[in-house]
Protein backbone atom coordinates (compact mmCIF):
# COMPACT_ATOMS: atom_id res chain seq x y z
CA UNK A 1 0.00 0.00 0.00
CA UNK A 2 1.24 3.46 -0.91
CA UNK A 3 -1.02 6.49 -0.50
CA UNK A 4 -0.12 10.17 -1.02
CA UNK A 5 -2.39 12.66 0.74
CA UNK A 6 -2.26 16.43 0.14
CA UNK A 7 -3.55 18.77 2.85
CA UNK A 8 -4.29 22.48 2.51
CA UNK A 9 -6.34 24.83 4.64
CA UNK A 10 -7.56 28.39 5.23
CA UNK A 11 -7.78 29.48 1.60
CA UNK A 12 -9.95 32.52 2.49
CA UNK A 13 -11.17 32.90 -1.09
CA UNK A 14 -11.38 36.56 -2.09
CA UNK A 15 -11.92 39.28 -2.81
CA UNK A 16 -15.11 39.57 -0.78
CA UNK A 17 -17.94 40.75 -3.05
CA UNK A 18 -19.29 44.11 -1.92
CA UNK A 19 -22.01 43.29 0.63
CA UNK A 20 -25.31 45.11 1.00
CA UNK A 21 -26.05 47.03 4.19
CA UNK A 22 -28.47 44.27 5.21
CA UNK A 23 -25.75 41.64 4.79
CA UNK A 24 -23.40 43.61 7.04
CA UNK A 25 -25.58 43.16 10.11
CA UNK A 26 -23.98 41.64 13.18
CA UNK A 27 -20.58 39.97 13.09
CA UNK A 28 -20.16 40.49 9.35
CA UNK A 29 -19.59 44.20 9.92
CA UNK A 30 -16.41 43.66 11.93
CA UNK A 31 -15.34 40.84 9.61
CA UNK A 32 -15.69 42.97 6.50
CA UNK A 33 -13.77 45.82 8.15
CA UNK A 34 -11.02 43.34 9.04
CA UNK A 35 -10.92 42.14 5.43
CA UNK A 36 -10.57 45.67 4.06
CA UNK A 37 -7.94 46.72 6.59
CA UNK A 38 -5.89 43.53 6.87
CA UNK A 39 -6.90 40.27 5.25
CA UNK A 40 -7.23 41.61 1.70
CA UNK A 41 -3.53 42.45 1.80
CA UNK A 42 -2.56 39.19 3.50
CA UNK A 43 -4.21 36.71 1.11
CA UNK A 44 -3.24 36.37 -2.55
CA UNK A 45 -5.44 34.36 -4.93
CA UNK A 46 -2.70 34.23 -7.58
CA UNK A 47 -0.43 32.63 -5.02
CA UNK A 48 -3.16 30.16 -4.12
CA UNK A 49 -3.52 29.25 -7.80
CA UNK A 50 0.18 28.47 -8.08
CA UNK A 51 -0.01 26.34 -4.96
CA UNK A 52 -2.92 24.35 -6.41
CA UNK A 53 -0.96 23.82 -9.64
CA UNK A 54 1.94 22.50 -7.58
CA UNK A 55 -0.38 20.10 -5.76
CA UNK A 56 -1.58 18.77 -9.10
CA UNK A 57 2.03 18.24 -10.17
CA UNK A 58 2.64 16.03 -7.12
CA UNK A 59 -0.22 13.73 -8.22
CA UNK A 60 -1.66 12.95 -4.79
CA UNK A 61 -4.16 10.14 -4.38
CA UNK A 62 -6.47 12.44 -2.41
CA UNK A 63 -6.68 16.08 -1.32
CA UNK A 64 -8.16 17.35 1.95
CA UNK A 65 -9.12 20.96 2.67
CA UNK A 66 -9.66 21.70 6.37
CA UNK A 67 -11.82 24.79 6.31
CA UNK A 68 -12.02 28.57 6.23
CA UNK A 69 -12.74 28.46 2.54
CA UNK A 70 -14.64 31.80 2.79
CA UNK A 71 -14.39 34.90 4.98
CA UNK A 72 -17.75 36.26 6.21
CA UNK A 73 -20.18 33.71 4.77
CA UNK A 74 -21.82 35.74 1.99
CA UNK A 75 -23.76 33.76 -0.61
CA UNK A 76 -21.56 35.06 -3.42
CA UNK A 77 -18.44 34.08 -1.46
CA UNK A 78 -19.73 30.57 -0.94
CA UNK A 79 -20.45 30.13 -4.65
CA UNK A 80 -16.96 31.37 -5.59
CA UNK A 81 -15.47 28.97 -3.06
CA UNK A 82 -17.46 26.08 -4.54
CA UNK A 83 -15.97 26.82 -7.96
CA UNK A 84 -12.49 26.95 -6.44
CA UNK A 85 -12.93 23.66 -4.55
CA UNK A 86 -14.09 22.06 -7.79
CA UNK A 87 -10.75 23.06 -9.32
CA UNK A 88 -8.95 20.83 -6.79
CA UNK A 89 -10.64 17.73 -8.18
CA UNK A 90 -13.85 15.76 -8.12
CA UNK A 91 -15.65 15.18 -4.82
CA UNK A 92 -14.51 11.58 -5.08
CA UNK A 93 -10.89 12.75 -4.80
CA UNK A 94 -11.28 15.79 -2.52
CA UNK A 95 -12.62 16.00 1.05
CA UNK A 96 -13.65 19.13 2.96
CA UNK A 97 -14.30 20.08 6.58
CA UNK A 98 -15.70 23.53 7.52
CA UNK A 99 -13.96 26.17 9.60
CA UNK A 100 -15.13 29.01 11.80
CA UNK A 101 -15.23 31.50 8.90
CA UNK A 102 -17.50 29.07 7.05
CA UNK A 103 -19.95 29.36 9.97
CA UNK A 104 -19.35 33.08 10.40
CA UNK A 105 -23.05 33.81 10.92
CA UNK A 106 -25.90 31.35 11.61
CA UNK A 107 -27.52 31.81 8.19
CA UNK A 108 -24.32 30.73 6.43
CA UNK A 109 -24.18 27.31 8.13
CA UNK A 110 -26.96 25.60 6.17
CA UNK A 111 -25.82 27.08 2.86
CA UNK A 112 -22.23 25.94 3.39
CA UNK A 113 -23.46 22.45 4.34
CA UNK A 114 -25.62 22.21 1.21
CA UNK A 115 -23.04 23.71 -1.16
CA UNK A 116 -20.14 21.52 -0.05
CA UNK A 117 -22.15 18.35 0.58
CA UNK A 118 -20.53 16.51 -2.39
CA UNK A 119 -17.14 16.87 -0.67
CA UNK A 120 -18.43 15.66 2.71
CA UNK A 121 -20.43 12.58 1.71
CA UNK A 122 -20.08 9.65 4.06
CA UNK A 123 -20.04 5.91 3.57
CA UNK A 124 -21.48 5.46 7.07
CA UNK A 125 -24.65 7.42 7.86
CA UNK A 126 -25.41 11.10 7.30
CA UNK A 127 -23.62 14.26 8.33
CA UNK A 128 -20.52 14.57 10.50
CA UNK A 129 -18.35 12.82 11.26
CA UNK A 130 -18.15 11.40 7.78
CA UNK A 131 -16.18 8.34 6.75
CA UNK A 132 -14.53 8.03 3.34
CA UNK A 133 -12.45 4.94 2.62
CA UNK A 134 -9.68 5.53 0.11
CA UNK A 135 -6.84 3.13 -0.69
CA UNK A 136 -6.52 1.57 2.75
CA UNK A 137 -7.06 4.91 4.49
CA UNK A 138 -10.11 5.94 6.53
CA UNK A 139 -10.68 9.69 6.17
CA UNK A 140 -12.84 10.77 9.11
CA UNK A 141 -14.08 14.35 8.81
CA UNK A 142 -15.32 16.39 11.79
CA UNK A 143 -17.24 19.66 11.85
CA UNK A 144 -15.85 22.02 14.51
CA UNK A 145 -17.45 25.13 12.95
CA UNK A 146 -20.06 26.93 15.03
CA UNK A 147 -21.29 30.55 14.86
CA UNK A 148 -19.67 32.70 17.54
CA UNK A 149 -19.78 36.27 18.82
CA UNK A 150 -17.61 39.01 17.26
CA UNK A 151 -13.88 38.58 17.97
CA UNK A 152 -14.41 34.91 18.94
CA UNK A 153 -13.17 32.12 16.66
CA UNK A 154 -13.61 29.04 18.82
CA UNK A 155 -15.07 25.72 17.71
CA UNK A 156 -16.97 22.81 19.17
CA UNK A 157 -17.78 19.24 18.18
CA UNK A 158 -20.51 18.34 20.65
CA UNK A 159 -21.38 15.05 22.31
CA UNK A 160 -23.08 13.47 19.30
CA UNK A 161 -20.10 13.94 16.98
CA UNK A 162 -17.68 12.74 19.62
CA UNK A 163 -19.69 9.59 20.27
CA UNK A 164 -19.89 8.78 16.56
CA UNK A 165 -16.18 9.48 16.15
CA UNK A 166 -15.29 6.95 18.84
CA UNK A 167 -17.41 4.31 17.09
CA UNK A 168 -15.85 5.05 13.67
CA UNK A 169 -12.33 4.87 15.07
CA UNK A 170 -13.05 1.43 16.49
CA UNK A 171 -14.82 0.23 13.35
CA UNK A 172 -12.10 1.31 10.94
CA UNK A 173 -9.30 -0.03 13.15
CA UNK A 174 -11.09 -3.37 13.02
CA UNK A 175 -11.02 -3.13 9.22
CA UNK A 176 -7.25 -2.59 9.28
CA UNK A 177 -7.49 0.93 7.85
CA UNK A 178 -5.13 3.82 8.55
CA UNK A 179 -7.28 6.33 10.41
CA UNK A 180 -6.80 9.98 9.45
CA UNK A 181 -8.99 12.47 11.36
CA UNK A 182 -9.72 15.84 9.74
CA UNK A 183 -11.01 19.01 11.38
CA UNK A 184 -10.45 22.75 11.28
CA UNK A 185 -9.55 23.63 14.87
CA UNK A 186 -6.50 22.14 16.61
CA UNK A 187 -7.70 19.08 18.55
CA UNK A 188 -5.60 19.68 21.68
CA UNK A 189 -6.07 22.03 24.59
CA UNK A 190 -2.89 24.00 23.95
CA UNK A 191 -3.58 24.25 20.23
CA UNK A 192 -4.84 27.85 19.98
CA UNK A 193 -5.04 31.11 21.86
CA UNK A 194 -7.93 32.04 24.15
CA UNK A 195 -11.29 32.36 22.35
CA UNK A 196 -9.83 30.57 19.31
CA UNK A 197 -9.54 26.96 20.44
CA UNK A 198 -11.75 23.88 20.39
CA UNK A 199 -14.09 24.12 23.38
CA UNK A 200 -14.23 20.35 23.85
CA UNK A 201 -10.58 19.64 23.07
CA UNK A 202 -10.14 17.78 26.38
CA UNK A 203 -12.93 15.38 25.41
CA UNK A 204 -11.41 14.87 21.96
CA UNK A 205 -7.99 14.19 23.47
CA UNK A 206 -9.61 11.53 25.67
CA UNK A 207 -11.22 9.86 22.63
CA UNK A 208 -7.88 9.68 20.83
CA UNK A 209 -6.27 8.29 23.98
CA UNK A 210 -8.90 5.54 24.27
CA UNK A 211 -9.54 4.66 20.64
CA UNK A 212 -6.41 5.84 18.81
CA UNK A 213 -5.81 7.34 15.38
CA UNK A 214 -2.82 7.26 13.09
CA UNK A 215 -2.91 10.95 12.08
CA UNK A 216 -4.93 14.10 12.88
CA UNK A 217 -4.89 17.04 10.45
CA UNK A 218 -6.11 20.60 11.09
CA UNK A 219 -5.82 24.22 10.01
CA UNK A 220 -6.99 27.43 11.75
CA UNK A 221 -3.66 28.78 13.03
CA UNK A 222 -2.24 29.62 9.56
CA UNK A 223 0.93 27.86 10.64
CA UNK A 224 2.77 24.62 9.90
CA UNK A 225 2.96 22.73 13.18
CA UNK A 226 3.42 19.26 14.64
CA UNK A 227 2.05 18.11 17.99
CA UNK A 228 1.57 14.64 19.47
CA UNK A 229 -1.34 13.27 21.44
CA UNK A 230 -1.39 10.18 23.60
CA UNK A 231 -3.08 7.42 21.65
CA UNK A 232 -4.33 3.94 22.36
CA UNK A 233 -1.34 2.38 20.58
CA UNK A 234 1.35 5.06 20.86
CA UNK A 235 1.59 8.75 20.09
CA UNK A 236 -0.75 10.23 17.47
CA UNK A 237 0.81 12.94 15.27
CA UNK A 238 -1.28 16.11 14.97
CA UNK A 239 -0.25 18.28 12.01
CA UNK A 240 -1.38 21.82 11.25
CA UNK A 241 -1.25 23.46 7.82
CA UNK A 242 -0.44 27.04 6.93
CA UNK A 243 -2.94 29.25 5.12
CA UNK A 244 -2.85 28.25 1.46
CA UNK A 245 -3.12 31.87 0.32
CA UNK A 246 -1.00 33.80 2.87
CA UNK A 247 1.65 35.96 1.23
CA UNK A 248 3.11 37.39 4.43
CA UNK A 249 4.78 35.95 7.50
CA UNK A 250 7.78 33.76 8.24
CA UNK A 251 8.63 30.41 6.69
CA UNK A 252 6.01 28.47 8.69
CA UNK A 253 3.20 30.99 8.06
CA UNK A 254 3.45 31.74 4.33
CA UNK A 255 1.34 29.89 1.76
CA UNK A 256 2.07 26.17 1.88
CA UNK A 257 0.48 22.75 1.90
CA UNK A 258 1.47 19.43 3.44
CA UNK A 259 2.01 16.05 1.81
CA UNK A 260 1.71 12.77 3.71
CA UNK A 261 3.09 9.49 2.41
CA UNK A 262 1.32 6.52 4.00
CA UNK A 263 2.91 3.13 3.39
CA UNK A 264 2.83 -0.39 4.77
CA UNK A 265 6.17 -2.15 5.17
CA UNK A 266 5.10 -5.65 6.13
CA UNK A 267 3.30 -5.28 9.44
CA UNK A 268 4.79 -1.84 10.00
CA UNK A 269 3.04 1.41 9.11
CA UNK A 270 5.27 4.25 7.90
CA UNK A 271 3.86 7.79 7.66
CA UNK A 272 6.14 10.60 6.52
CA UNK A 273 5.25 14.25 5.97
CA UNK A 274 6.71 17.25 4.19
CA UNK A 275 5.63 20.74 3.25
CA UNK A 276 5.82 22.62 -0.02
CA UNK A 277 5.39 26.38 0.01
CA UNK A 278 6.43 29.83 -1.09
CA UNK A 279 10.06 30.88 -0.95
CA UNK A 280 11.29 34.19 0.42
CA UNK A 281 10.89 35.71 -3.05
CA UNK A 282 7.12 35.40 -2.65
CA UNK A 283 6.79 33.68 -6.02
CA UNK A 284 8.57 30.34 -6.25
CA UNK A 285 7.18 27.17 -4.69
CA UNK A 286 9.82 24.92 -3.15
CA UNK A 287 10.20 21.94 -0.88
CA UNK A 288 10.18 23.14 2.72
CA UNK A 289 11.28 21.19 5.76
CA UNK A 290 10.37 17.56 6.29
CA UNK A 291 7.97 17.27 9.23
CA UNK A 292 9.03 15.00 12.09
CA UNK A 293 5.96 12.98 13.12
Amino acid sequence: MGFLLAHLSDAHIGPIPRPSLRELAGKRLTGYANWLNKRAQAHDMGLLGRLVADIEAQKPDHVVMTGDIVNIGLGAEIEAARRWLSSLGSPENVSFTPGNHDAYVPEAVARVAETFAPWTTSEEGEGFPYLRRRGGVALIGLDSAVPTAPFVASGRLGAEQREKLAALLDKTRGEGLVRVVLLHHPPHRSGANALRGLDDAAELEAIIARHGAELVLHGHNHKISVHRLAGAHGKTPVVGAASASAKTGDRTHRAAYNLYSIERAGDRLVISARSRGIKDDGETIEELDALVL
